[in-house]
């Protein structure tokens, strides 16, 4: 068929409808994968270069300097843009290495980068680059607000958080104006973006830093109320297939069609850019004659996993799961086993003492430049009105109600935060957010804080950029909460621009990346030191398992109730919460405890060690608050060493034993 071609700013635009552009956005590996997708019929393409790309796993499927250079040329050559991927989270010792690469992405004349950190985003306003950016994937956006906070930021496109369906997606284009880039096809996480913690606390391998181990294509069971269910692999999500609904992506106002796969072959990637770039094509020419159905059997023929419309059209719920081809844990064709069920590391001495060398490290290289801290403080996240009391009970400086609840109990009430503000004596009263905030919680949370008579609450605990843009104004101070994914100092100062007292540091930071950090920050910084932190926050519903499936089995729960789901292998099991928007939560079988590391923190400069109270009993949470707060109280006396032992003695794990996190890890 032929294509009439504009020339807009001397790029070849060759497919609208109407007046709407549409972009058909391919993925490239390699560069002699390149070499024949950019002949096809795709509008752009998208690659990583050899370093700060979410696709680090795989030796050779990146490009060099000079290849990024041709590809560009090549690609303007032909009418074609070229994205590259630079959204992974920086540590420090990757900053100035990657101030030169964005100088040389500027000279090679690429058309877009996206991101993820806002420390690329800083950086490139800081050195005055002439890179149009986009907001990827591993961002995040969900709402209106943050849409428009990156708009005023420069951003000129975001990719969509991929649980967010076209009639949202639609509703934000039309309220904002932004280009809105929307998955059609290929591998789909099960977690929302950059909400996945688990590769890391198990293998010290981000998978917001391109490096993730898979551990949602493991082979789980799932176990509640003393029963087994058939689950087998119960957080391996289908392919996304949007190739039936063209016309569905077109009117909620998509600019940008993506298909996933930069670890695909060539082959393989020009099947699905042909076939895609047919079928919008042929809808273009004939709308209302439109077969949706024509050639989609090819499609389902050489598919790797099962396919899904994923969450375009609401929530999938079970159908969203694949059980054969690569979701059964097998990858990349080849057949072989990417990652086995690993459990976490166990708190061991002779590690304890490798990251005191970091953190002694971090002190030693901030001396003289960092400013006397006033005492650090605790913070402790709570789920019910009982947990709350104990913490004001036991001395907590910071009292956070989550915005998260995990059922069965009920979302704090007015009265309730009105009640423990009355009582909270010398500690603060902090209002959590949802970690995911729809326009609906937006409208809520508005009229709870601004609508009526001002709460006397001592701040908020905010998730995401929309959350800082809209609530801003009420004057308020905010924390940042850990979903805000902190990892370097450059993106602190970005939040602490934004108006926030204190941020959380990523809960992904290994040993040697967190000292760098704290070697360099100069706003606050917080850290979840206990509890059993959420390791994965996804929109799909485990409990439909045990809903909708007969068990096969019978069996107790080992260190958490009965009515709570646990995924359990032969390796332990993770309890998963569901909180009362219907999101889950999947936890560590073990508690994170950084007890022993008291003193080594504080003296390397972390502001507020943080309990993550939530699955605990009230007389657990009493215990571990007790123990915190005598390690602080002995570290003021000068008795740093002999405190935190102490207090480390008074404890016992609730659950199946402590961990370091990811700070087992280098």
């Amino acid at each position: 068929m032929d294509l009439k071609i504009e020339m807009v700013e001397g790029i070849a635009v060759s497919r609208w409808f109407g007046k709407k552009e549409i972009e058909l956005l391919a993925p490239v590996g390699t560069f002699e994968i390149f070499k024949e997708v950019i002949e096809s019929p795709c509008d752009a393409v998208y690659l990583g270069g050899p370093a700060f790309n979410m696709r680090l796993m795989r030796k050779g499927y990146n490009f060099t300097l000079e290849e990024i250079t041709e590809a560009v040329n090549i690609a303007h050559s032909l009418g074609k843009k070229v994205y590259v991927t630079v959204n992974n989270l920086l540590s420090e010792a990757e900053i100035e290495d990657a101030r030169e690469y964005l100088r040389f992405l500027e000279k090679a004349r690429v058309d877009a980068l996206i991101v993820q950190d806002f420390a690329v985003l800083s950086l490139v306003n800081e050195m005055g680059l002439q890179l149009p950016l986009h907001a990827s994937v591993m961002m995040n956006v969900h709402n209106l607000e943050m849409v428009k906070a990156l708009q005023e930021l420069g951003v000129t496109r975001v990719v969509t958080s991929r649980e967010m369906d076209l009639q949202t997606a639609r509703y934000i284009r039309v309220s904002s104006g932004m280009e809105l880039e929307y998955f059609i096809h290929g591998d789909m996480c099960v977690a929302h973006g950059a909400n996945c913690h688990y590769s890391s606390y198990v293998f010290g391998m981000s998978s917001s830093r391109g490096k993730c181990m898979k551990p949602c294509r493991w082979d789980y069971r799932v176990k509640k109320d003393g029963s087994v269910y058939p689950a087998e692999y119960p957080l391996a999500v289908k392919d996304m297939y949007m190739y039936e609904h063209i016309p569905e992506l077109i009117e909620a106002g998509i600019c940008s069609f993506k298909i996933e796969g930069r670890m695909r072959d060539a082959s393989f990637v020009l099947m699905l850019v042909n076939s895609y770039a047919d079928a919008i094509d042929r809808y273009i020419e004939d709308p209302v004659g439109f077969d949706r159905m024509q050639d989609a059997q090819h499609l389902y023929e050489h598919r790797k996993r099962d396919f899904s419309t994923a969450y375009a059209f609401g929530n999938p719920g079970l159908a969203n799961i694949n059980r054969r081809y690569e979701g059964t844990g097998k990858f990349y064709s080849t057949g072989r086993v990417f990652s086995t069920p690993t459990p976490e590391k166990e708190m061991g001495e002779q590690r304890i003492t490798e990251v005191r060398g970091y953190l002694s490290g971090s002190l030693e290289e901030a001396h003289g430049s960092r400013q006397e801290q006033p005492a650090a403080r605790l913070s402790v996240r709570v789920n019910n009105m009982a947990q709350a009391r104990a913490a004001l009970e036991e001395g907590a400086d910071d009292v956070y109600l989550s915005g998260d609840v995990f059922l069965p109990d009920l979302p704090f009430t007015r009265q309730d935060i009105e009640s423990l503000c009355a009582a909270k004596g010398p500690s603060r009263i902090i209002l959590g957010l949802p970690r995911m905030m729809t326009e609906l919680h937006f409208e809520q949370y508005l009229q709870l804080l601004g609508g009526g008579k001002r709460l006397d609450l001592d701040g908020l605990l905010v998730t995401n950029l929309g959350a800082v843009r809209a609530f801003r104004q009420l004057g308020y101070p905010m924390i940042g909460d850990a979903s805000l994914n902190v990892y370097n100092h450059i993106a602190a100062d970005f939040y602490g621009a934004q108006g926030l007292e204190r941020v959380t540091a990523s809960p992904e930071m290994t040993a040697g990346h967190l000292g760098d950090l704290l070697a360099h920050a100069r706003v606050p910084l917080e850290m979840t030191v206990h509890g059993s932190p959420t390791v994965m926050y996804m929109e799909h519903d485990l409990y439909e398992n045990t809903e909708l499936l007969e068990p096969v089995g019978e069996e107790d729960n080992r260190y958490v109730p009965n009515d709570v789901l646990v995924l359990m292998t032969d390796k332990g099991e993770n309890p998963v919460y569901r909180d009362q928007h219907g999101r889950n939560h999947l936890l560590l079988s073990k508690e994170l405890c950084l007890l022993p590391l008291m003193p080594d923190l504080i003296g390397a400069g972390v502001s507020c060690f943080r309990i993550e109270g939530a699955p605990y009993p009230v007389h657990a949470l009493r215990t571990v608050i007790q123990a915190y707060r005598k390690a602080l109280r002995l570290y003021a006396k000068a008795e740093a060493g002999a405190g935190a032992e102490a207090a480390a003695g008074d404890l016992q794990p609730v659950f199946a034993g402590y961990t370091l996190g990811s700070l087992q890890f280098n």
